[in-house]
């Protein structure tokens, strides 16, 4: 009986020492560098205790470390901080989520972040080959190349306002007849377009018949005489040609013996009547508008252009109009004039280009659809479809590896109708993603929102 005894006592007393040594061992190696959490039996699941021992299995418990605290440690002598993988202009000293999205902040080295390169990825996901062909996924390189910008516009036709003429009245009449009877109607010069009774212009008629016989008389008397009769002369027929009297009529009065009651105004311009202010029997005065005669074998196509088109427009580019009224006309010019006023209820700002070629086929205040070509200097470019956009940013997927693909935010520029201009994120020669990017973009949604929901965390 008391060797039985004494054999129990040896036992608990090698535990007790053990168990000492055990302790002593896992508390005095490396603790400079790991925390124990907890003990554990390895053979029992869900088994824990605060200080080490023997299990109920009767096995020696294991400690349980800090997986952090020789990484804590190692990398005490660098500095840290840490940013959203969304928003990576978020940067704050002591962990925590996201202010503007709430995902929770990953820490990043300011040695490891001044070592990479200058294009930082915003996250990265692995694709097997597999799943980029069911994913339509290809690819393309970034290139430096010039591209034209093709700029979209609705304009109307106008006329070109140096070549419009006010036909006015010179003198006061009464209209008697209108040869221009309607708005649109086509003129030449030389064409009559109104005749009207006038007694002042009947005396100025007269006057000029009345010099002209003195002339005749006077050209045989004395020198002085003469020069006198041809001053009155000259006078009263250059009070003619003031009042829009041609040549034509002023000779014609040199064959007549009595003056016509009616004098007949004559078109001085070819063109078509835009506007036309008087009808028959209406009185006229001196300096009243009688019509408004353009030109529109060049006209004024004005486009409104947003305002943040306007730094890609120069006067002298090129502009091409489809005409909506005529199918399959088109017409071409170039800008002449760039509106220094924006209209603050459009937000656009009014061009002006010259076309010509276009008389009898067009018409004062139809719409056309102008589109005006601007050359941009070299500069990174892709196409159109390897840009993403959120709202918030813009991503491209630029593929690093043949099964890896990194996402990329970029600054754009200047747009066509294929290309987007790149002024910053990504670099020539990097291999984008041009088709099947928003599987890619979902993918890696989906991942970050695994690893940041509350089961993740526990």
């Amino acid at each position: 009986m008391k060797k039985k005894i004494f054999i129990l006592g040896s036992v608990a007393i090698l535990a007790v020492i053990g168990g000492w040594a055990v302790l002593h061992f896992y508390t005095t190696s490396g603790t400079q560098e790991r925390k124990i959490l907890y003990w554990r039996d390895p053979m029992i699941p869900g088994d824990r205790s605060d200080h080490p021992g023997i299990s109920p299995m009767g096995m020696q418990r294991v400690p349980v470390y800090d997986s952090t605290s020789a990484e804590s440690a190692a990398a005490s002598s660098e500095s840290f901080y840490y940013t959203c993988p969304m928003h990576p202009t978020v940067h704050k000293d002591t962990p925590g989520s996201c202010p503007i999205c709430g995902m929770t902040l990953v820490k990043k080295s300011i040695q490891n972040v001044n070592q990479n390169e200058q294009v930082p990825a915003v996250s990265q996901v692995s694709l097997s080959s597999s799943k980029q062909i069911l994913a339509n996924v290809s690819t393309t390189h970034a290139v430096r190349r010039s591209f034209i910008r093709t700029i979209h516009a609705a304009g109307i036709v106008n006329y070109a306002e140096p070549n419009l003429r006010h036909l006015s009245a010179r003198f006061p009449g009464r209209v008697e007849k209108l040869y221009v009877s309607f708005t649109g109607e086509n003129v030449h010069t030389g064409d009559p377009v109104l005749e009207v009774y006038s007694p002042e212009a009947t005396s100025a008629e007269r006057e000029y018949i009345l010099a002209r016989n003195a002339y005749r008389e006077a050209s045989s008397d004395s020198e002085s005489s003469s020069a006198d009769a041809q001053a009155l002369l000259d006078q009263s027929k250059s009070k003619l040609l003031r009042w829009g009297f041609t040549e034509n009529q002023i000779a014609q009065l040199d064959t007549v013996t009595k003056i016509p009651n009616l004098v007949t105004i004559y078109s001085p311009i070819d063109g078509t009547v835009i506007r036309k202010y008087v009808e028959l029997q209406s009185y006229a005065s001196a300096g009243d508008n009688l019509f408004d005669v353009a030109d529109l074998s060049t006209v004024w196509v004005e486009a409104d252009v947003y305002e943040s088109d306007l730094p890609f427009v120069r006067v002298g580019e090129p502009i091409t109009a489809v005409v909506d009224g005529l199918p399959g006309s088109r017409l071409s010019g170039k800008v002449t004039f760039i509106n220094p006023t924006i209209d603050q209820y459009t937000r656009t700002i009014r061009v002006r280009a010259a076309c010509s070629g276009a008389a009898g086929r067009l018409a004062v205040g139809m719409y056309v659809e102008v589109s005006l070509e601007s050359e941009n200097p070299p500069s990174i470019v892709v196409p159109a479809s390897a840009v993403l956009s959120t709202g918030e940013r813009q991503i491209v997927w630029v593929k690093t590896a043949p099964e890896t693909f990194e996402g990329h935010l970029v600054t754009t520029g200047a747009r066509s109708d294929e290309l987007v201009q790149i002024l910053d994120g990504i670099r020539e020669g990097d291999e984008v993603v041009i088709s099947g990017g928003y599987l890619i973009d979902s993918e890696s949604q989906l991942r970050t929102d695994n690893q940041v929901s509350p089961t993740s965390q526990h």
